[in-house]
């Protein structure tokens, strides 16, 4: 026999019940936004991983000029998420790819908060535009509150015309002046007494360069950076006996040199002893074949002995080892069109359109 339940019981059992429902509707705001910051912080979810990968893939698709690689460089660069680190290595490729939108991506990173951004961007700068769209960008650094963006700023600068400096002229000068000033102040070293020649013979004191010169010798006698400084000065003397006999000296004591060979090769260039030029390229290239620079040099001084078929092959073979290298590329399409290979033409300008449709040269068509 079933006992009957106990006086009461029943009205307590629902109040007990209204509690807990009560209870549970109440913490149900707290526990959605407690499982809502524990979903936001769990790593499958969190956006930074996916962002990294990202990085890493824009990166590389810019690096070796894949289809869609100014897209997703230009994508990458417009995030105000990036480490300094990410962004300068990002501006390092931004050169490959010029459009009126990596201009404004690299002016804005001109007045990044970050000196070390602004040093990537000034170096972006160099590559993307004319000396004297570089002025206009770069000559407002010359009064940046971090000494080393001025002087980045200072060493992109030197070399151009005044016309081409515009009304930054003067800027530069005070600067340059003011440079110099800060490196005679510092333990010398191979580097600043370099960076000194320079600045001397920017302002025409070409004792003076060549005593730096002398200087950086001093400190390390097997310097290739600071002998080719000398001849070059001694060159620009007028001495060219001098410097040949430099030249000759130095091969004699780094015969196996790529860096001499090379800079043996461009002096020879400049003088139009092209056929004698050539020799020093292609040693150069022999001996550091991966270098493309080099393997650039030795096509324009083979066009230059009217040998196209041969320079084409050498742009051809620096597009294979690097597909985004724009200034081989646009070399090459040249170098097509002066033959008549309007097909070729074709082909490269569509490989160019399918890494960045917003390429300059692209508006040229054949």
């Amino acid at each position: 026999m079933l006992k009957s339940p106990l006086p009461g019981s029943s009205s307590q059992a629902t109040a007990r019940r209204r509690w807990l429902k009560r209870g549970a509707l109440a913490l149900l705001p707290i526990l959605l936004i407690l499982g809502f910051l524990v979903w936001r912080g769990s790593p499958s979810n969190n956006v930074s991983a996916p962002l990294a990968h990202t990085y890493a893939e824009a990166l590389e698709q810019a690096h070796n000029g894949k289809p869609g690689a100014a897209r997703v460089l230009y994508q990458q660069l417009a995030r105000t998420d990036l480490s300094d680190i990410r962004r300068a290595s990002l501006l390092a490729e931004l050169g490959n790819y010029p459009s009126p939108n990596a201009l404004k991506l690299v002016d804005a990173d001109l007045h990044n908060d970050s000196p070390l951004v602004r040093q990537a961007a000034i170096a972006a700068v160099t590559t993307l535009v004319s000396p004297s769209q570089r002025s206009l960008l770069l000559g407002p650094l010359l009064d940046d509150p971090e000494s080393a963006v001025r002087f980045s700023a200072i060493r992109a600068l030197l070399g151009l015309s005044p016309d081409d400096l515009g009304l930054y002229y003067a800027a530069l000068e005070k600067s340059a002046e003011d440079y110099a000033v800060t490196l005679k102040t510092e333990p010398p070293s191979v580097t600043n007494q370099l960076q000194l020649a320079r600045l001397s013979m920017h302002q025409g004191h070409a004792a003076q360069a060549l005593t730096s010169v002398q200087q950086a010798m001093t400190l390390e006698p097997d310097n290739l950076d600071a002998a080719l400084a000398q001849i070059e000065l001694v060159d620009k003397q007028g001495q060219t006996d001098k410097a040949r006999q430099l030249f000759r000296q130095l091969l004699e004591r780094h015969p196996q040199s790529a860096r001499l060979q090379h800079a043996l090769g461009m002096w020879l260039l400049q003088r139009e002893q092209t056929e004698f030029a050539l020799l020093g390229l292609a040693k150069a290239l022999e001996l550091e074949p991966e270098n493309n620079d080099y393997r650039y040099d030795l096509a324009v001084a083979l066009h230059d002995l009217d040998q196209l078929e041969a320079a084409q092959k050498q742009l051809i073979e620096i597009l294979k080892r690097q597909p985004g290298n724009r200034r081989a590329r646009v070399l090459l399409i040249n170098y097509w069109k002066e033959n008549g290979q309007l097909q070729m033409v074709q082909v490269l300008l569509a490989e160019l359109e399918q890494q960045n449709p917003d390429d300059p040269v692209l508006q040229q068509g054949l």
